[in-house]
């Protein structure tokens, strides 16, 4: 099989664009990459969650090969919640490594702030079974809280020592150019906001947001036919699912998904968990921050709040983690988030991180969840001589 690496990728800051559309959002992406890396295109994947529910649109393949000006050229629109973007970064890396194609653009698009609060809440049940939030009344922030109120009990955790992880990400993002909400924010604001779903809180959830990032990947035999940027090799891409709703599987506070698909990208990419510097995890909730990094073996049962306090997930702790703001403060673009997790990897690896950069950063991931863990997609990212 062949190799599959990063050549380039592009930002657009995470915000509310009230003003702009999916099509201006995707053109806004054509700035980060060459002329003639865009020409070399060989298919375009393009995640996205809710097109057609907040803006009636679907065919997002072809409206965004138009868009950059690569109608011809093979697109498709990849769909799997909000795990739709390494969804979309694992097809483009299966089609290289099988020698479909050379040149990949991965994309993600989407535009939150066309929903109403009551549709905003909808909508982050779409990736739950409906049957139950739908006729039962719970929505996907119940669920979490739900997990949330049973992971306090267990361990004896106090709620302060999980409440610490959006304070984390708000220190990052009050860094980064492209995150959405570049300020600090205390525990003590924290613990004060107003519940969601006790005892989850307001500032403990990831907001909404508008945004679109791409990368460029492309097979070894085309670094040497396009201009590109510094390169970082994509070594692993896995998938795995879980039962869906959380109080259905063995144990709901360990997302099995997330362990499975992680060691799986991890074996593809001949790397160990302890060569992991850099780590984007999917915390749309504060507890699935703490149950992801348990999950995966960086910390614990119940003591990923106690390794955060020690500074183990800082920007220069043992594992740096969601070095950007991650979806609580970079943001939340649903089927786009994933493709900035893998943005940001390769900028920490090609030292292009700004205030954000971690030092000595070779190897890193990104993990990437739909719903409360029920499909999750993991990637690993090295430099090109590790």
């Amino acid at each position: 099989m062949r190799r599959v690496y990063i050549a380039g990728a592009s930002l657009v800051k995470v915000d509310e664009y009230w003003g702009e559309s999916l099509d201006s959002l995707v053109s806004q992406l054509a700035d980060g990459f060459s002329g003639l890396a865009l020409r070399k295109i060989d298919a375009v994947y393009v995640a996205n969650m809710l097109g057609e529910v907040l803006q009636s649109q679907a065919n997002l393949g072809a409206l965004v090969a138009e868009d950059l000006g690569l109608a011809g050229v093979a697109a498709f629109r990849v769909e799997a919640g909000e795990a739709s973007g390494l969804a979309a970064l694992h097809a483009g890396y299966q089609s290289i490594r099988a020698g479909l194609a050379d040149t990949v653009l991965v994309l993600g698009v989407e535009k939150l702030s066309d929903a109403s609060p009551e549709e905003a809440m909808a909508t982050s049940s779409l990736s739950e079974r409906y049957d139950y939030v739908g006729f039962q009344g719970v929505p996907q922030p119940a669920i979490a809280s739900m997990m949330y109120n049973q992971y306090l009990k267990r361990f004896e955790v106090p709620q302060e020592m999980v409440a610490q992880f959006p304070v984390m990400m708000h220190e990052h993002a009050a860094k980064s150019p492209h995150s959405q909400y570049q300020f600090k924010i205390t525990l003590e604001s924290v613990l004060s906001s107003p519940f969601v779903s006790e005892p989850l809180r307001r500032l403990e959830c990831a907001g909404i947001g508008d945004g679109a990032a791409a990368v460029l990947l492309c097979s070894s035999d085309a670094l040497s036919t396009i201009r590109h940027d510094e390169v970082v090799e994509l070594a692993g891409s896995a998938c795995s699912t879980d039962i869906v709703f959380p109080f259905d599987r063995e144990d709901p506070l360990r997302l099995g998904a997330a362990s499975r698909a992680f060691e799986e990208a991890l074996a593809r990419a001949g790397v160990a968990r302890r060569d992991i510097r850099v780590l984007e995890i999917h915390d749309s909730y504060s507890i699935l921050a703490c149950l992801l990094l348990e999950s995966i073996g960086l910390s614990e049962p119940g003591r990923s709040g106690v390794d955060l306090k020690k500074g183990k997930y800082s920007l220069a702790g043992e594992v740096a983690v969601n070095t950007f703001g991650g979806l609580k403060a970079r943001g939340h673009p649903a089927g786009a988030t994933g493709v900035y997790q893998a943005a940001e990897v390769y900028l920490q690896l090609t030292g292009r991180a700004g205030e954000c950069q971690v030092d000595g950063a070779k190897v890193g991931a990104a993990l990437n969840l739909a719903g409360l863990g029920s499909c999750v997609f993991a990637s690993v990212m090295k430099v090109r001589d590790v």
